[in-house]
């Protein structure tokens, strides 16, 4: 059934919804049950380095440790990722020796100093996207002493009397693990000292220099801004990896640590729920608007993505969804009451009978049909036949659907909506991707197998141009 609606008025902010001037940093606490050492892992501490923070952010979502624990900030400078900004109140990175209590972002510093000077906390690193390729002596203007990508860097070479004080064999040690996997040979890692302590005026703002003085280990790991984004978090994670290893904290990872591997973790995760899952949007190549969105009359809009490098931005005209430095779509909504008293609805998919929660997305290959609920309307959004107004009962193939009405572009998402009367009750996607498809067909064999990427056979232990 189409839609004709005129939009209603706008519900009242969210907490979990934010103004453009309120995103505040996450924090996951990723533990493992199992005692060992603990790594914090910073990443967006300057808004326009998304090899850094798309890394830290693939470690919250496709990461199992297994014995320690590991902290990750994804989103450190999370109004500075949206706005592609390297600090949109100035570098957050040199504001860790002093700042004023006027400046917007001292309520950020106070808590990420909390949170590195946490007795947990044994090791810090903060991911950083550099111009160019370092190199300790010039070789030409992209290679040279002057530059920051593809290193490792320390503030001193060791902190005495400290676990892990041993900052430049560390660095190195780490520098050989990533070398020994690189995607080309120009992209070769180097350890960088800056020797803050003897006078390094602009490293010792910084935050790696506050852990240090607080006789905490600490590294900044940096990836050329000359490299598409995915092979910077290539980097940063191999980079990460090895640092774990080092402290003996293990892991179970759910991807092929390779360019493709990367670039299918950030681009592969990218929907949101909301108001509890009654709706669920997959967005990675979303329209640009998606309208009509059913939202709770006079209620905050719940919303929960799916990984930490997602905001939902009230405009006041819609939602901006965001994704890192992406602006993936615009929510234009319609508010209703909301009905809780159905949570699923059976369909026959392809010829087989199943039931499906609201929120779920559904592959399928040729056709499904809803069954009919007593008092429950269904529609599907771009679908149309003369006189009707409830399309439960309907076989439903994907070219009786308008394309134009799909959530994404290449015309596979489909919106299928269910009402009690007045009142917005669920939704369910279905999926015409032939990928989606073979994902479905190949998911009972992953679900029981219980294996993670990450074996010893893989290569992998289970266990700007200022620079940083």
């Amino acid at each position: 059934m189409l839609r004709f609606i005129v939009l209603s008025a706008f519900a009242i902010l969210s907490t979990s919804v934010a103004c453009a001037s309120s995103l505040d940093f996450s924090v996951h606490k990723m533990t493992s049950g199992v005692p060992g050492n603990t790594v914090l892992i910073v990443g967006g501490i300057q808004g326009d380095e998304p090899g850094g923070f798309n890394a830290a952010s693939i470690i919250t979502t496709h990461y199992k440790i297994t014995s320690g624990n590991v902290w990750v900030v994804p989103n450190l400078n999370f109004l500075s990722i949206i706005k592609r900004s390297r600090g949109v109140y100035g570098d957050l990175n040199r504001k860790f020796a002093d700042i004023k209590k006027s400046d917007p972002e001292y309520e950020t510093i106070l808590k990420i100093k909390d949170l590195i000077l946490n007795d947990e906390v044994d090791l810090v690193l903060n991911l950083h996207d550099g111009s160019g390729f370092y190199r300790d002596t010039y070789v030409d203007k992209l290679r040279n002493p002057n530059r920051w990508g593809q290193c490792i860097i320390a503030d001193q070479g060791a902190l005495s009397g400290v676990r892990f004080g041993n900052l430049a064999e560390l660095a190195t040690r780490t520098v050989k693990e990533v070398n020994n996997a690189l995607l080309d040979p120009s992209h070769t890692y180097s350890f960088m000292n800056t020797r803050t302590r003897e006078g390094n005026v602009e490293m010792a703002k910084t935050l790696t220099y506050f852990t240090i003085l607080n006789n905490k280990p600490a590294f900044g790991i940096e990836a050329s801004k000359s490299l598409p984004t995915h092979e910077r978090a290539y980097y940063h994670i191999r980079a990460i990896e090895s640092f774990l290893k080092d402290l003996d904290i293990t892991f179970e990872r759910r991807f092929e640590l390779t360019s493709s591997g990367v670039k299918h973790a950030i681009n592969d995760n990218v929907s949101f729920a909301l108001n509890d899952k009654r709706i669920v949007l997959d967005v990675k190549n979303a329209r640009n608007n998606l309208r009509y969105i059913p939202l709770k009359k006079e209620d905050p809009m719940e919303f929960s993505p799916s990984n930490p490098l997602m905001a939902a931005i009230d405009t006041g005209k819609g939602y901006r969804i965001y994704y890192g430095n992406r602006r993936v779509t615009w929510l234009h909504p319609e508010y209703f009451e909301y009905d809780t008293s159905i949570d699923s609805v059976e369909m026959t998919v392809d010829g087989v009978s199943r039931q499906v929660n609201f929120g779920d997305i559904v592959p399928v290959r040729d056709v499904f049909k809803v069954h009919p609920i007593s008092g429950l309307r269904v529609n599907v959004i771009g679908f149309t036949q003369k006189n009707v107004q409830n399309e439960s009962g309907i076989p439903i193939s994907q070219h009786n659907i308008q394309r134009r009405f799909s959530v994404d572009k290449a015309g596979m998402l489909y919106r299928v909506e269910f009402y009690n009367q007045e009142k917005f009750s669920g939704m369910v996607l279905m999926n015409f991707s032939g990928d989606a498809v073979a994902r479905e067909d190949s998911r009972g064999l992953e679900e029981h197998s219980g294996e993670l990427v990450g074996g010893l056979d893989e290569g992998t232990d289970r266990l700007n141009a200022s620079g940083v």
